[in-house]
């Protein structure tokens, strides 16, 4: 079932940009991000840019399916990403599984047809880099608002454009960062950027969104680049395509299907 979402707009914030925002707790402003991304499924179309430190580029093609399934049996949400370029990769393939309980690990498979096989992301593996890009298996999947605690640190502009800036720590100490903070748009409620950092509280990556549109009533950024400080690498994702709320079946979110390469 399609959830319900409500959309705020500041359009007094929009006429004077001076006046400051509303002050609202860092655990709600976040749960508003998460509320504004509520659809019962979406199809994304993307192109990835690897770019290294020396400026050289490769490029990939994927294709995004998620379905949400609101804590049936437990399930949060499902995920499937197929590379269809280059050649060389086509057919591999990422299957994730979210939960309601936050206490529950993510379940994530990846699939090699090199290999021809299905290798399971588990423990400290999912900190690894997925597929050479600067976002790490865990950056692929979901994450609920009470999987960390959140502050709100005032309000600052990005690009001209107010926006609230929220620090959040994770509530696992085993997390792979001590804590993120997060610049938002209150009128549509998106991360515009977002710094991470590492145990030792040096800032490793910096994501910075742009390109906002509004798709069938939820608002999407088209274009991301995340910026691995550490490693002079960085990774551009340019969305083509998005849908939101299609037929997508059950099957579609199988190790078959993420095998096979099966689109819905």
């Amino acid at each position: 079932m399609q959830k319900t979402r409500t959309f705020l707009l500041l359009g007094v914030m929009i006429i004077v940009p001076a006046i400051s925002l509303c002050e609202l707790t860092g655990t709600q402003i976040m749960q508003k991000v998460e509320d504004q991304q509520s659809f019962a499924s979406q199809l994304s179309k993307t192109k990835m840019t690897l770019i290294d430190k020396r400026g050289k580029t490769r490029e990939r093609e994927l294709v995004r399916y998620s379905k949400d399934y609101s804590g049936a049996q437990g399930i949060d949400a499902k995920t499937l990403i197929l590379f269809e370029y280059p050649a060389d990769i086509r057919g591999t393939g990422l299957l994730l599984w979210s939960y309601q309980d936050v206490e529950k690990d993510d379940d994530r498979w990846l699939y090699l047809p090199a290999l021809k096989r299905i290798r399971r992301i588990v423990g400290e593996s999912k900190n690894d880099y997925f597929m050479g890009t600067d976002f790490t298996y865990d950056d692929m999947g979901d994450r609920k608002v009470e999987e960390d605690t959140h502050t709100l640190l005032g309000q600052e502009e990005i690009d001209g454009q107010l926006c609230y800036k929220v620090e959040s720590i994770p509530v696992d100490e085993e997390d792979m960062y001590s804590r993120k903070i997060s610049w938002i748009l209150p009128d549509k409620w998106l991360m515009t950027r977002v710094e991470f950092y590492e145990k030792d509280k040096e800032l490793l990556k910096i994501l910075t969104a742009s390109q906002h549109s509004e798709v069938d009533g939820i608002w999407t950024s088209f274009y991301l680049h995340m910026e691995n400080l550490k490693e002079n690498h960085q990774t551009v994702i340019e969305v083509s395509e998005t849908q939101f709320n299609l037929d997508l079946k059950d099957q579609t979110f199988t190790s078959t299907a993420l095998q096979r390469g099966m689109i819905r």
